[in-house]
């Protein structure tokens, strides 16, 4: 195809994205589903050809960082405190769907194989990062949000393995102990090569301290953590994942308020872009599957009912997980008691009433002494909220019917199905098997994307916004972030950003206010004043810096003042510009 004319495609593929996703928005639709069914309208017109896409550019250039930017949004205290649930989820859930959906391609279509049958399975298995965007604009709950987001973050990596160990098998290459293996060994590399390369991006876009510089070096994390990790054999996808969690938790320790709003708005339009474009390819592809099964099969009765059936077993198999998740879950929250973390932090007060010479015996500093017990603290505060938030936002059947329904299928599924091998004994049906994939992605995300907020109505649960910031939380936190800035005003001598002091009398009249100085104040007042805003913003952030370690207030709470506070000192900085 010619240079021009790809390029044309691509531009007019980018505003089609982009206007649909706003035409959905007012229409109330989700903007996926509709470019979909663009995508199938578009590939049915008989002068439009469509080329083959190879799938290692949607499993290695656009899933690593469509992961990670999903990643660095995601709540970190609350995927912390489900992270059992969306293990099982992502690993267990996969597992227990890969081999039976096997057992049943390999009855249904014998020449298939129970290996082919497990690899198909595993490509079907895992539910879609781009899939759940819909989830997040229907008010749901944000502990179910949590859940459907880690999982469909994690369970790509189980699938992959999985599809790699059953192809090998094919071949005759199959062992459990070698598979076990590789999963581990996928899974410690990926997490320590992703952690590695978060933190040490994270330090150097913090050292730059430059917006423009800082977005170039983002656009390439996930790749920097994703190709080494494949190359030794790792779960590149799963690197990705943990070098945005890494980079979400640092950006607001290390990252200038300006990058932290740039980092938004770059991700949120990459996001768009690449989400956008994956579904529209969805639709576009459909065309020249129908037509390959409708050749070998004379017709797609066959492959249809395979799909069907298929994510029938697929939807049931996962109510039954989830199913005995909720059961679990909610028995979990019933066990644990404020009574008996209460008796831990009493044991505290003990230890730390313990005399001068028993810390001595020890050879414990005074400020060992103090961190000890602090650490100590902090533990028993991160359990004591983490049971509120048990308590506060339990699984209920009606959480778990969502979590069922929610688990659709998408991009993922079409580009790992393109990776079945065509060469292996065995493969004969593998246009079958594509469109079977293709089928079941399709129906899954219409059918369940289209139905889901019908299903959120009759269950009449409760409209969150899908933020989950309580006022009273708020109020809470600004009391805090209050008290820090207090703190600062009548604790050791203030200093401005370039080491000088500043005037006492400053500090009373803004101590006092809190507010933006006078018109009558003269240019100088009002740059002090101005600048001593700044330094009690530097003082609240820290103090939300500390708050946010033991799980106290909620990401979303947490967030939200951290934006407050980053709009603050932009502003602020504007004005010191014009003073």
């Amino acid at each position: 195809m010619d240079f021009l004319l790809i390029l044309l495609v691509v531009l007019v593929g980018v505003i089609v994205v982009a206007v649909t996703t706003v035409l959905g928005q007012r229409l109330g639709v989700a903007g996926p589903l509709l470019l979909v069914a663009i995508g199938i309208a578009v590939a049915l017109l008989p002068f439009v050809q469509v080329p083959n896409i190879n799938p290692d550019w949607i499993l290695i250039g656009v899933l690593p960082p469509l992961l990670y930017s999903a990643a660095v949004s995601l709540p970190a205290i609350e995927f912390r405190r489900d992270f059992g649930p969306i293990a099982g989820l992502s690993v267990l859930l996969v597992v227990i769907s890969s081999v039976v959906l096997g057992l049943f391609f390999w009855m249904a279509v014998p020449s298939v194989g129970l290996p082919l049958g497990i690899a198909l399975g595993a490509i079907l298995s895992p539910t879609d990062a781009v899939a759940t965007s819909i989830v997040k604009k229907l008010g749901i709950a944000p502990r179910v949000v949590t859940l459907l987001e880690g999982e469909s973050l994690l369970n790509d990596a189980a699938a992959l393995v999985l599809l790699r160990t059953a192809i090998a098998a094919i071949a005759g290459g199959f062992s459990f102990v070698q598979t076990v293996g590789t999963f581990a060994w996928g899974v410690l590399l990926a997490v320590v090569v992703g952690s590695i390369v978060g933190y040490l991006t994270v330090r150097l876009r913090g050292w730059l301290r430059n917006s423009a510089a800082n977005t170039a070096i983002g656009f390439t994390v996930p790749f920097v953590a994703y190709l080494p990790t494949e190359h030794f054999g790792g779960s590149g996808l799963v690197a990705a994942v943990v070098a945005g969690l890494v980079t979400g938790q640092g950006a607001a320790r290390w990252f200038t308020p300006e990058q932290r709003l740039s980092d938004t708005l770059n991700w949120r339009t990459i996001e768009l872009v690449l989400e956008g474009g994956v579904f529209l390819v969805m639709g576009l592809e459909l065309k020249d599957i129908v037509r390959q099964n409708i050749e070998d099969h004379e017709g797609l009765w066959h492959g249809t009912w395979l799909a069907l059936t298929a994510l029938t077993i697929v939807i049931f198999v996962r109510a039954v997980y989830v199913a005995l998740l909720v059961t679990a879950q909610g028995r979990r929250a019933r066990r644990m008691s404020h009574e008996r973390l209460a008796s831990f932090d009493a044991r505290i007060d003990n230890v730390e009433a313990l005399p001068p010479e028993a810390w001595r015996r020890r050879k414990t500093t005074p400020a060992q002494r103090a961190r000890t017990i602090e650490s100590m603290r902090t533990r028993v505060r991160r359990a004591v909220a983490d049971l509120d938030y048990y308590q506060s936002a339990p699984l209920g059947w009606k959480h778990g019917t969502i979590v069922v329904w929610a688990g659709m299928r998408g991009v993922v599924t079409l580009a790992a199905a393109q990776t079945l091998p065509r060469d292996y004994p065995g493969v004969a049906q593998r246009p079958l098997l594509v469109f079977v994939a293709f089928l079941v992605a399709v129906i899954s995300l219409m059918l369940q994307g289209f139905t889901l907020p019908w299903l959120v109505r009759m269950l009449r649960l409760e409209d969150t916004g899908g933020e989950g910031v309580s006022r009273e939380e708020q109020s809470r936190l600004d009391g805090e972030l209050r008290e820090a800035a207090a703190s600062a005003l009548l604790g050791t001598e203030l200093v401005k950003r370039d080491g000088s002091p500043f005037d006492p009398d400053m500090v009373q009249r803004v101590g006092s206010r809190m507010t933006q100085p006078p018109d009558d104040e003269t240019t100088a007042a009002a740059q002090g004043a101005l600048e001593l805003r700044l330094v009690l913003i530097d003082a609240m952030r820290a103090r939300l810096n500390e708050v946010s370690h033991d799980g106290t207030f909620s990401t979303a709470s947490l967030r939200h003042s951290l934006a407050e506070l980053d709009a603050d000192q932009l502003s602020i900085e504007l004005r010191l510009e014009d003073v």
